[in-house]
């Protein structure tokens, strides 16, 4: 009996002390890798979707402001719960001229399950083997952390955002997005 309750309290505390050391994000690189720089050229990227020609590009967004959400898995009940939010404010969103990409290491196929599932309106790519979450700061492993950033109509990386709680990212989102285009 001893020995059982050893055991699940070292299995506890690895736990906490994993759990603790996730959480920890140093402001200049991420728990994925280093950041791209802000005010500078965001990576470029083309990624296959379930949406559209079946790719996109940051080149073709040109002219558009984007707002680039990196998110661990569909179905998963955070990763859900921040899609629904982008997607009660998309028309907001597109009031701003913004596009919404979400981003995460799952195939197109559940990426459309997961749109259809939750009444998606824009795209979500398929980044399967991380390149672009790693050029992101992004990746752990063998899925995206969740990260979002904020790219100008000329591609320029204009804010980044690391520590998210999927329930109120969007509005902060929107809300910076709104600075950046009344200082532009």
């Amino acid at each position: 009996m001893t020995t059982r309750r050893n055991f699940i309290n070292l299995i506890f505390t690895t736990c906490f002390i994993f759990l603790s050391w996730l959480n920890f994000t140093p402001t200049a690189n991420a728990l994925g890798g280093k950041l791209p720089a802000i005010n500078q050229p965001a990576p470029e990227f083309t990624l296959p979707t379930n949406t559209g020609d079946g790719k996109i590009s940051l080149s073709d967004l040109r002219g558009k402001w984007v707002v680039m959400y990196f998110y661990p898995k569909d179905f998963t009940s955070g990763c859900t719960i921040e899609a629904r939010r982008f997607q009660q404010d998309l028309p907001k969103y597109l009031e701003k001229n913004a596009q919404i990409i979400g981003v995460s290491a799952d195939d197109i196929d559940s990426h459309a399950e997961f749109c259809d599932s939750e009444g998606l309106k824009f795209p979500l790519l398929a980044d399967t083997n991380g390149a672009v979450s790693k050029a992101y700061g992004s990746w752990i492993g063998y899925l995206s952390m969740r990260h979002s950033f904020i790219i100008d109509p000329q591609g320029i990386l204009r804010e980044t955002f690391v520590k998210v709680n999927p329930s109120i990212h969007s509005r902060e989102v929107l809300e910076r997005l709104q600075e950046l285009q009344a200082a532009s």
